[in-house]
């Protein structure tokens, strides 16, 4: 089933057709391209569990990344492991289409499910301010800093896209966050803190992408209204169908006591949802997290049997870690197809300076006014600096930017400070954590 969902987003021709493209002379099809993305994963899980014994989504990345550096670096020696090809092949996956209408639905739903309402409604005053202030400031802080270290290493591009990428890269990660605080061992106020504002922080992220999009594309005016309007769309919108759509499957769940109908429920509330969303414009991602707490606070406690709430965490845990793995490698393996150059490998080495020092100043801003009525856990702007992290979803992002001179620039210093925030700040989070 999780395999079918995957071969349905790979795609990128966006209508549903079996496409075929060609490889070392043979036609491949959809299916025989998943078949080779579920192969690396499973391998690369398999060494990741005997060898290195990182967190599973961590140590897939790490060992795609390896392979795909290793795959250039022979390249660069003058032999061929078939790089082109795996570009190619790569090229046909639409990395956007995949996971922002596809894969996140499923992740969001899972991650959501396990997250208390009490323990959220404990921390709603400061995940609200992090997910909407603080990712304003953090867009503005890092789009002029990026502004200007661009310019310093005579790099050409316009402050408007600068502020575009600031707008791409500073939500976090709901996908990577919660994939990794599972190991972290941070307190559970933070824990709550940090997953709950990268689950809600995406509908702001996006308004602000699409309102500075149209800005630099010219592509209409940008007036107060149409940003109330476009928040109201994607952020009160999406909560309201979530909340809609959960409580009619919580109903359906009600009156039903067999855990193979009730799976079949929240598969179809999760596709349903998220698909519906997109077709009148509105946040699915929002929808989903609404719909995914609803369902795992009230849905477990009044409308599941002790079998069907283990059931059904057994089974939305497996689909989180085959789709989390999967996505975790595809990231990995997308440094084939990154425009490098040295320039712009060390714009993204400073831009990953400048990513954290917006975090520390939007995250700490909002302790510091937030410790005015109640008090914070030792350490936490420090790990909530550090536990703001990157992950596909701002990949995607940079890959739906239209075709601009700017556009090759973002995706790689993008995808450079993902590949850090997920190695290096999801390996070491749980270490700081324990120190502070």
């Amino acid at each position: 089933m999780v395999m079918n969902i995957v071969i349905s987003l790979t795609s990128g021709s966006g209508n549903g057709s079996v496409k075929k493209i060609l490889i070392t002379g043979q036609d491949m099809s959809l299916f025989e391209i998943t078949s080779i993305l579920m192969a690396l994963t499973a391998v690369f899980s398999f060494i990741n569990y005997r060898f290195l014994h990182m967190p599973t989504t961590i140590g897939v990345m790490f060992i795609s990344l390896l392979s795909s550096l290793g795959v250039v670096v022979f390249a660069w020696l003058g032999m061929d492991l078939g790089q082109k090809n795996i570009a190619l092949l790569l090229s046909e996956i639409d990395f956007n289409q995949a996971l922002l209408h596809g894969m996140l639905s499923f992740l969001l739903f899972a991650g959501a499910m396990h997250i208390k309402l009490d323990d959220l409604k404990s921390q709603k005053f400061v995940v609200t301010i992090l997910a909407t202030v603080g990712v304003l400031v953090s867009t503005f802080v890092v789009g002029a800093l990026t502004w200007l270290m661009l310019g310093l290493l005579n790099i050409e591009i316009s402050f408007i896209y600068c502020l575009l990428f600031g707008a791409l890269i500073s939500p976090t990660d709901p996908v990577a966050v919660i994939g990794i605080l599972k190991t972290a061992g941070v307190t559970k106020s933070l824990e709550t803190k940090i997953a709950g504002e990268s689950l809600f922080n995406d509908g702001v992220g996006v308004v602000i992408f699409l309102i500075i999009l149209e800005l630099a594309v010219g592509g209409g005016d940008v007036t107060a209204g149409r940003v109330f309007i476009l928040f109201m769309e994607e952020a009160a919108g999406g909560a309201l169908l979530g909340f809609l759509v959960g409580f009619i499957a919580y109903h359906m769940l009600k009156r039903v006591d067999n855990y193979q109908v009730e799976i079949i429920i929240t598969l179809a509330l999760v596709m349903g949802s998220y698909a519906f969303a997109d077709s009148i414009h509105t946040s699915g991602p929002i929808s989903i997290v609404v719909a995914g707490l609803l369902i795992g606070n009230h849905g477990r406690a009044f409308a599941m049997s002790e079998k069907t709430r283990v059931r059904l965490d057994d089974f939305w845990e497996l689909v989180d870690e085959i789709l989390n793995a999967t996505l975790f490698m595809m990231i990995g393996l997308e440094v084939l197809i990154m425009p490098f150059t040295p320039s712009l490998f060390f714009a993204g080495m400073a831009a990953i300076l400048i990513t954290l020092f917006a975090r520390w100043v939007s995250a700490g801003g909002a302790v510091l006014f937030m410790s005015m009525f109640r008090t914070f856990s030792p350490g936490a702007v420090k790990i909530l600096t550090w536990g703001g992290l990157r992950g596909g979803i701002s990949v995607a992002l940079a890959l739906s930017i239209p075709a601009v001179p700017a556009r090759s620039t973002i995706i790689t210093i993008t995808y450079i400070i993902v590949v850090f925030s997920i190695i290096v700040q999801g390996m070491t989070l749980g270490r700081l954590a324990r120190k502070v």
